[in-house]
C-alpha cells in the first residue's frame, strides 16, 4: 500500500499505519457501548467530578462543529493526567461518543504515563489514543504530527496540549508552545483552532489527578491562526498565537474570580 503525503512540511504516512488507524476507529465505535459509558460514569460517580455550565458548553460546541467547515484542532491548557477525558466528557454527553464517535477526538497521551501496561494500552488503544515520548526521537514525533494531520484532514477531530506536557507553574505558560501544533496547522489550509480552558476551583498546580468532587471551569474559543512566516518560524508563530489565547483564557478565569 501506498504511503499519503499530508503536507510537503511533514512526513509520508505509511500505509500500513493508515490502515491501524482504520480499524482502531472501528474497534473504538464497535466498543464505545462498552467502555464510554463507563468513563463517564468513573468521572460522574467515582470522581465526582462536575463542569459548570454543561449543557451550555455542549450547545457552544456542537454549533462550532456544525459551522466549521474545515479541520478543526482543539487545543487545551494541561493540568492533570486526565485532561483528555474530562475535555471531551465537557464538549459532547456519553450517548453522543457512543452512537456518533467521530465526536471523540484521537489524542497523543505522553507514553511512560500510559500504554505502559495491559489494562492501560487497551484504554489508550479505545480512546483514539496516538501515544508519543516527549522529547523523543525527532522523526518520530514528526510520524505522529503527520498522522494526526491526515487525520484532521478528512474530518476527525484531535485534541493537543500545546504547552508539550502538565504546566509546572499551574498557569498557562505562554513561553513554552510545542512547535508541533504550530507544524499541523500550518499544513492544513483553513484549519480552525478550538481553545478550551478547563480548571477545577481546588487547582493550585499540576497534578496526576483532580481532587474528588472538583468543579471544573470550562470555556471555549474558536478561531484561525494566520502567519505570513515560513518554515519553522511560521510553525512557532502558529504556536504563539494558541498559547496566547489559552493564556488570556485564563487571565479572565482569575479576574473574574477577584
Amino acid at each position: 500500500m501506498k504511503a499519503h503525503v499530508v503536507s510537503s512540511s511533514l512526513p509520508a504516512i505509511p500505509g500500513e499505519v493508515l490502515v491501524r488507524h482504520a480499524v482502531q476507529r472501528w474497534v473504538t465505535r464497535l466498543a464505545g457501548p462498552l467502555w464510554v459509558p463507563a468513563a463517564a460514569g468513573v468521572l460522574r460517580f467515582w470522581g465526582g467530578y462536575r463542569i459548570e455550565r454543561l449543557r451550555a458548553l455542549r450547545r457552544q460546541f456542537a454549533s462550532i462543529r456544525r459551522e466549521t467547515n474545515g479541520p478543526l484542532l482543539i487545543c487545551a491548557n494541561h493540568l492533570t493526567l486526565v485532561d483528555s477525558f474530562i475535555v471531551a466528557w465537557g464538549l459532547a454527553p456519553w450517548w453522543r461518543l457512543v452512537f456518533q464517535s467521530d465526536w471523540l477526538p484521537w489524542n497523543t497521551p505522553e507514553q511512560t504515563n500510559f500504554a505502559v501496561g495491559p489494562a492501560s494500552r487497551m484504554l489508550t488503544y479505545l480512546a483514539k489514543c496516538i501515544p508519543v515520548t516527549r522529547g523523543g526521537d525527532r522523526r518520530s514525533v514528526a510520524g505522529v504530527l503527520s498522522r494526526l494531520a491526515y487525520l484532521l484532514s478528512r474530518g476527525d477531530l484531535a485534541l493537543l496540549f500545546p504547552e508539550g506536557g502538565r504546566s509546572r507553574t499551574g498557569r498557562v505558560d505562554a513561553s513554552s508552545g510545542a512547535w508541533g501544533v504550530g507544524r499541523i496547522v500550518g499544513s492544513l489550509p483553513s484549519c480552525r483552532v478550538l481553545c478550551v480552558y478547563l480548571r477545577g476551583k481546588l487547582q493550585d498546580s499540576w497534578s496526576d489527578y483532580p481532587a474528588r468532587g472538583e468543579h471544573f471551569h470550562m470555556a471555549m474559543c474558536s478561531f484561525e491562526p494566520k502567519s505570513d512566516y515560513r518554515g519553522a518560524r511560521r510553525s512557532r508563530d502558529i504556536a504563539q498565537q494558541i498559547i496566547g489565547q489559552l493564556a488570556s483564557m485564563e487571565r479572565d478565569y482569575f479576574d473574574g474570580r477577584q
